[in-house]
């Protein structure tokens, strides 16, 4: 040192360690500046060279054999001389780390069969920091636990090589995410017991970009929007929530889901002024002509007072479950029939999704003998507009009345959520099955 002094021990240490960060966007640095710096020189690398250096930057901590690389990233490039290609990827490798840690020298060592780096080199990951912390959390007491699962959530900036699609890459992505979300799921009451409903809004936001169809993040953030006063924005999100579940999935949202959403949409209501909540019923429903699409839930809380209304009026109405068979196409057939469905029946006639093949539908005023006629017109009418699908639409009719329909439904309610409707029996004399 031009000063004459001589670094301490720790100091030493502190010189030789490297700080790589590769959840989120890779980077290298001891500090911002350095971090800011080297993302323009690792902006120019080239994707191999760049997927090369990072597979030896995970696997920092043992000896990597020329064999093992080679089947690793020249298995299938049909080179003719894959070790000649692998010494050029060294060479760049090498001469990529000098320019990002140009205080460190030769940090990557050619050993008998393959390669190790410095042993004073003292690499420090975050992926291998934030998998300690998880595993740590575990042993510590009380509220301990949740804290080093906060730390270790907070550095969780993103997937796991984020810009890297090589093979090798998927399964450490996969089990960081796994990692994250575990972590998530535990902390996620703690914070609602303690009402930092901010860091739980915010946790369950990134959760949800990491795995889009898990519940519990759609309803903790529901219940902290709908306990801060903002239940407008719990519809909005389950509104969202609810479109992604169908267009990846093609599910609906689970009961708890449901409740949240009821829970918000109640509130909203309960804010309107008395005119307005006139005005919003005597305006509602007006607009397309088409039948009325709900939830399971929603549907099922229909029945419920139509069951009512029947024990008063003493006509017949009937359930429905409309199935399209093995040979339809997924998605598009099942959009298909949800539009005729809408467009066949009546505006009155609640219409539910149950999973992607399936509709149940509550046809009011209708018997058994009515329902299979207007089931008939949609079946005519599907096929007449889309003469080319193959798709066969399956139909089931239970007859609803008012004397013993609360023993009928909860039999078919409990048969809707432990089999497919296709295969539901539920015993009633006037049931009709039809193709």
């Amino acid at each position: 040192m031009s000063d004459g002094k001589s670094l301490s021990p720790a100091e030493t240490e502190d010189r030789n360690v490297i700080r790589f960060e590769l959840l989120g966007t890779f980077s290298c640095g001891n500090t911002e500046e350095a971090r800011v710096r080297n993302s323009e020189v690792i902006g120019r690398a080239g994707r191999k060279v760049l997927s090369f250096l990072q597979y030896l930057i995970v696997n920092h901590a043992r000896h990597i054999s020329a064999d093992e690389l080679i089947r690793q990233f020249w298995a299938r490039s049909g080179s003719s001389n894959p070790a000649n290609s692998l010494k050029n990827m060294i060479f760049k490798a090498r001469s990529l780390l000098k320019e990002i840690c140009p205080d460190h020298g030769n940090l990557f060592e050619t050993r008998q069969g393959g390669y190790a780096w410095n042993p004073k080199a003292d690499l420090r990951l975050d992926a291998e920091e934030f998998a300690a912390l998880c595993q740590g959390a575990r042993t510590r007491p009380g509220e301990g636990h949740m804290d080093t699962l906060l730390e270790a959530m907070a550095l969780y900036r993103g997937d796991f090589l984020s810009g890297n699609d090589d093979d090798w890459t998927v399964p450490l992505r996969r089990y960081y995410q796994i990692l994250y979300l575990d972590a998530c799921k535990l902390v996620l009451p703690f914070l609602q017991e303690k009402g930092r409903l901010p860091e739980l809004i915010g946790i369950c936001e990134q959760a949800a970009a990491v795995e889009s169809g898990e519940d519990i993040f759609a309803i903790y953030q529901m219940q902290a929007l709908i306990s801060m006063g903002h239940p407008e924005r719990a519809l909005e999100l389950y509104e969202d929530f609810r479109r992604t579940l169908w267009e990846e999935f093609e599910v609906e949202p689970s009961g708890e889901v449901e409740k949240a959403y009821l829970l918000a949409k109640g509130m909203c209501q309960g804010r309107m002024r008395d005119r307005d909540v006139l005005r919003v019923l005597a305006e509602s429903g007006e607009a397309d002509g088409c039948a009325f699409l709900c939830t399971f839930s929603v549907f099922r809380s229909i029945v419920a007072l139509e069951r009512r209304h029947l024990a008063r009026s003493r006509r017949a109405s009937s359930i429905v479950l409309v199935r399209l068979d093995s040979g339809a196409v997924p998605t598009t057939d099942a959009r298909r029939l949800e539009r005729i469905l809408l467009e066949g029946l009546r505006t009155a006639d609640p219409v539910a999704r149950l999973d992607a093949a399936s509709y149940i539908l509550l046809l009011t005023g209708a018997s058994v003998e009515n329902a299979q006629a207007a089931v008939g017109r949609v079946d005519r009418m599907f096929h007449k507009t889309y003469t080319h699908s193959k798709a066969s639409i399956t139909y089931r009719i239970f007859a609803l009345r008012p004397q013993d329909v609360s023993a009928e439904w909860e039999g078919m309610e409990e048969g809707l959520e432990k089999e497919s409707p296709a295969q539901i029996a539920v015993g009633d004399p006037e049931e009709i099955t039809g193709r």
